[in-house]
């Protein structure tokens, strides 16, 4: 390997270069947010005496835990350093017997269908709403909730997302309220809403609207490192020791102390003085939102879908920007923010791109994002303006599509299995995941039938150039479903 092919080397190359990170980690490269972390190896250890230990904590640790609880107004908190992933396997399996079942929304991050996988569960979901003619998903509405547990008596634990990667935030209080009528608890993947708990003008956290545990990834929004999170516990309604169980068994037992560190030193500042920087940062952010509603041919997803949709609430800071008026697809419009402007963005769909911002980012960043913008909404064609315009939108009707569940996830991924052309898989039951990465919420499970639109969706995106994922065919050309007995 030459050294100019070190990935080492590329990442600092990266970081020397003027390419600007709407994604996260939320530290966004911030050198004054990485001062204490100069050497890192001159505070990587591994359980020595007085250091104490994660998946036993009895000293320094525990007490480090119980601190960050009170600060979040939890009863138990846990440090995460394998990411919410672990934090979410674990609060499924802690809450479900094995072969038991689970309420989900199906726009819950892969790693619930990991969960699910793992202990064998039979899955009912419960749909978001979508937005207009966006093809941006909405809302869990609480009625929904309400019906599907009357419907299954069966169902042992519910876990929806809130808020989504494109910051919407569902009505969790009142689902909540829902879920503990039926006698059960609610598990909330808050992922992506590290910093609501340190800035009122951001929506409320699950934490203190009824949620029984909720997984937060600091590395997303808040100035840590990648693959950080926490898990919270509050009420009597789960068991803390079975979800203790499984963290043991989910995180590695290795932990870095580097990450765990990290975990208190973000909370830490972030209860010291990150309340203030959340107010300047919030300022930032609406200032640019208002400064790009002046575009006329992207548009800006913002507050006046609240109270439609399941829309409960929103955070301001995911700029969603729709390509819906436009020629352009999502992909197109991030890479020509890419390649033209440097800006390197979290997340592209078919019709619409997300960006992520942070107190981590700087007066520059958000100039740039705007001016990039406002130059290139004023160079777009309108569609409708342009009649002959293909709309780029077919596929948004397609995401209302509900598979027919014909085998559990685990059936279907160990059941016996074949790959036929993708094009060819319609009627066939899936034996793998297909997932536009990011986010990670799939179109279709294992043990689903591939109906005919979902197969015209996988196709759409890939001729998007979208990130389609889970195939283990990587030129993406064949799917494996279960073979016919």
């Amino acid at each position: 390997m030459k050294e100019e092919e070190r990935l080492i080397y590329r990442l600092k190359e990266y970081s020397k270069s003027d390419y600007y990170p709407f994604h996260m980690p939320g530290h966004k490269r911030n050198r004054e947010l990485g001062r204490e972390y100069e050497n890192p190896f001159s505070v990587d250890i591994t359980e020595i005496h007085g250091f104490d230990n994660l998946h036993h904590p009895e000293g320094i640790i525990k007490e480090s835990m119980e601190w960050a609880a009170s600060v979040y107004g939890a009863d138990r908190t846990y440090y995460l350093v394998n990411g919410s992933s672990c934090g979410i396997l674990s609060a499924i399996c802690g809450t479900t017997g094995c072969g038991g079942t689970i309420l989900m929304s199906r726009n819950c991050h892969k790693a619930a269908y990991n969960g699910v996988f793992l202990n064998h569960l039979k899955v009912d979901y419960v749909y978001p709403q979508i937005i207009g003619n966006l093809g941006i998903q909405g809302g869990i509405l609480p009625e929904d909730v309400d019906r599907i547990l009357a419907d299954n008596k069966e169902i042992e634990s519910v876990l929806i997302v809130s808020p989504t990667y494109d910051g919407i935030v569902s009505d969790v209080e009142e689902i909540a309220r829902v879920v503990h009528r039926h006698g059960k608890p609610l598990i909330v993947d808050e992922a992506h809403g590290a910093h609501f708990p340190f800035c009122d003008q951001f929506p409320k956290s699950a934490l203190e609207l009824g949620a029984d545990v909720v997984v937060q990834s600091l590395h997303k929004t808040l100035p840590c490192f990648t693959q950080t999170a926490v898990l919270h516990i509050k009420g009597d309604r789960v068991k803390a020791e079975e979800i203790e169980r499984y963290l043991r068994i989910y995180q590695s037992s290795s932990p870095s102390y580097v990450f765990l560190a990290g975990i208190e030193n973000c909370i830490f500042h972030m209860d010291r003085e990150g309340r203030q920087r959340m107010e300047r940062f919030y300022e930032n952010v609406c200032r640019m939102r208002t400064n790009l509603k002046r575009m006329h041919r992207l548009y800006l997803l913002d507050r006046e879908w609240i109270g439609s949709y399941g829309v409960f609430d929103m955070d301001m800071s995911k700029i969603v920007v729709s390509v819906e008026k436009t020629d352009l697809t999502g992909a197109d419009l991030d890479r020509i923010l890419r390649e033209r402007y440097h800006l390197e963005l979290e997340m592209c769909c078919a019709d619409h791109v997300v960006a992520i911002t942070s107190l981590g980012d700087r007066e520059e960043g958000f100039r740039r994002l705007e001016e990039a913008l406002l130059e290139l909404d004023g160079q777009l064609n309108d569609r409708d303006e342009d009649p002959e315009l293909e709309s780029n939108l077919e596929w948004s009707s397609r995401v209302t599509s509900r598979p027919e569940v014909e085998m559990t996830i685990f059936e279907g991924i160990m059941a016996q299995k074949e790959s036929v052309p993708v094009e060819e898989g319609v009627g066939r039951i899936a034996g793998e995941f297909v997932f536009i990465y990011p986010p990670g919420i799939p179109i279709v499970a294992p043990g689903e039938m591939l109906l005919p639109s979902l197969v015209h969706t996988i196709e759409e995106y890939q001729e998007m150039g979208l990130s389609v994922q889970g195939l283990k065919d990587l030129s993406g050309k064949t799917i494996q479903v279960v073979k016919r007995l």
